[in-house]
């Protein structure tokens, strides 16, 4: 069947269905087993979401008829995938076992990728043995990250997450991250540390972005204030430069015994798993993080070899296919259900709106459905106190993904075992009455309650279920994820590996800062700009 024969099928399904009820739809007693899929402990259930088997076999049928089959196989075999910038998207290599291969241009990545492993076990294991110095003499007890967006967002997402997994050796370590461009988490910071013991990790894949780079030298002249010492003694004692442009990073000062460098097909929201993902290691370890590498990549075996209809991110793609362009929701929140994940929303909300935020398809021309939806979320119990009254009685339909573990606290004490059962009775209702609405409670208390007391249901959502939460299950998770979000794009025909609009936004940040830093308007600009330029500089005169 072509594409064409596809959509036009989904859309007589939508048709037939939109007068039908999720409550409906969960009478069938058989639909929570013909509905939910399993990989490897991660469970999806789509048991909730607004469609029929039948409908799921029709989406399974327009991934194949988009040819995701051989874009797969392009992106792991290393093809040049993202064509506005002739590269591969080589995250999946970045956790290819060391007795794998991966041709990039008729080289073996795999060999590179290792060495750099290597190298961060190095580091890592002088860290946590105390034995990486600072001008001083005294051990690093404290490392900063200093990044922005990819560099940012995933190791502080994922450090967050895997904290109960630190090894002893490296709680020693403090560890902190920086990424505000106006210098507020960094003034806070360097005011209570001790510059003698701080080591801070500059993240940037080009090396030139501004706003990492102007923390990194603030943080740079706080220590020479502090040693009185050369630049370049200190940034050989507290600097490790983490790039895919080592020149560039020499050039700023950084020794090369410590950059770590990954590659031009590391894109940036997809980079935790380079040397990116550095601060994680620090937190749990090299044999913690390889674990995570090692969750990433049976995810990526399961979706190279899968069967679609088996697949667990190409049917949580095509389950936002469905609700995107069939049922028109175009809004997405993300709710996890501990408190760890706290940070999965933020990252979540870079990896698909930086990815599929596009509206040209990959031949030039517009494309002719609605891509990314409008991605928020908050952990689960503080969102029920803030937004679920709109998911609940509010007039936008949502399209929600609860994502909880199964087991937590399992060798504490049963207080904090019940606090767990309590997240997830928290989790199960809520999902079960976004669903079904009035028909959740009892048939004649829904019909004597007025109005507003009253519930719609028939909100779609998807369920992930982890047996636990440990480093291996968090990199499930992710490249769950992430090939959720180049599922999608294959079937709307876009490129998920470019962000022109953020190279725009970094372009136009500097022609701006010309123009404040010499209180000067350019005759360019337009009209509110230059009067808010004006009022700036009048203002300022009066300091």
């Amino acid at each position: 069947m072509s594409r064409d024969s596809c959509w036009r099928a989904l859309r007589q399904s939508a048709h037939s269905l939109q007068d039908t009820h999720l409550s409906e739809l969960l009478a069938d007693e058989s639909r929570f087993d013909t509905l939910s899929f399993e990989h490897d402990g991660v469970l999806l259930d789509l048991s909730r979401q607004r469609f029929t088997p039948d409908v799921l076999q029709q989406l399974v049928e327009l991934a194949q008829a988009s040819g995701l089959r051989d874009g797969i196989d392009a992106l792991i075999g290393g093809a040049r995938v993202n064509h506005t910038e002739q590269r591969a998207a080589l995250h999946t290599a970045l956790r290819t076992p060391a007795d794998g291969h991966v041709l990039v241009d008729g080289e073996d990545v795999i060999p590179e990728v290792q060495a750099t492993l290597d190298k961060m076990e190095t580091l890592i294991a002088t860290l946590h043995s105390g034995q990486w110095r600072g001008f001083s003499g005294e051990a690093i007890d404290t490392v900063v990250n200093i990044g922005v967006g990819g560099s940012d967002l995933g190791p502080l997402m994922a450090c967050h997450a895997l904290e109960e997994f630190q090894p002893d050796a490296a709680r020693s370590i403090e560890l902190h991250f920086v990424s505000s461009m106006d210098g507020s988490q960094l003034s806070g910071l360097l005011s209570r540390l001790n510059p003698a013991t701080t080591l801070f990790v500059l993240s940037s894949k080009s090396f030139t972005t501004i706003d990492t780079l102007a923390n990194a030298a603030t943080a740079c002249q706080w220590l020479v204030d502090a040693s009185g010492l050369e630049r370049e003694i200190i940034l050989r004692h507290h600097f490790i430069g983490i790039t895919a442009q080592p020149d560039k990073a020499s050039e700023w000062g950084i020794p090369t015994q410590n950059q770590l460098l990954f590659w031009e097909w590391t894109g940036g929201r997809y980079s935790l798993w380079s040397a990116i993902g550095f601060p994680i290691a620090v937190q749990i370890g090299m044999a913690g993080f390889r674990q995570l590498l090692a969750g990433a990549h049976s995810m990526d075996r399961h979706f190279q070899q899968a069967e679609f209809d088996r697949n667990l991110p190409v049917l949580l793609a095509l389950t936002g296919i469905w609700n995107i362009n069939l049922l028109d929701i175009h809004a997405n929140a993300i709710l996890p259900y501990d408190g760890r994940l706290a940070h999965l929303p933020a990252y979540l909300e870079q990896l698909e709106m930086e990815s599929n935020g596009k509206s040209v398809r990959l031949d030039g021309n517009r494309v002719d459905t609605r891509t990314c939806p409008v991605l928020w979320g908050e952990i689960g119990p503080n969102a029920q106190h803030a937004f679920y009254q709109l998911l609940h009685q509010g007039t936008e339909a949502v399209m929600c993904d609860f994502i909880v573990p199964i087991r937590r606290y399992t060798d504490q004490s049963p207080h904090l075992q019940e606090q767990h059962r309590l997240a997830l009775a928290n989790c199960l209702a809520q999902a079960r009455v976004l669903a079904l609405g009035d028909h959740a409670l009892d048939p004649q208390q829904a019909a004597a309650a007025p109005p507003w007391k009253r519930y719609r249901g028939n909100q779609p959502s998807s369920m992930i279920l982890l047996d636990e939460l440990t480093p291996y299950s968090l990199g499930q998770l992710i490249a769950l994820y992430e090939h959720k979000v180049y599922t999608q794009a294959v079937i709307w025909q876009i490129n998920p590996f470019d962000q022109w609009g953020v190279e725009l936004g970094k372009k136009m940040a500097t022609e701006m800062l010309g123009a404040l830093e010499q209180n000067a308007c350019d005759h360019d600009f337009d009209c509110a700009t230059r009067g808010l330029l004006e009022r700036i500089a009048a203002r300022g005169d009066r300091t």
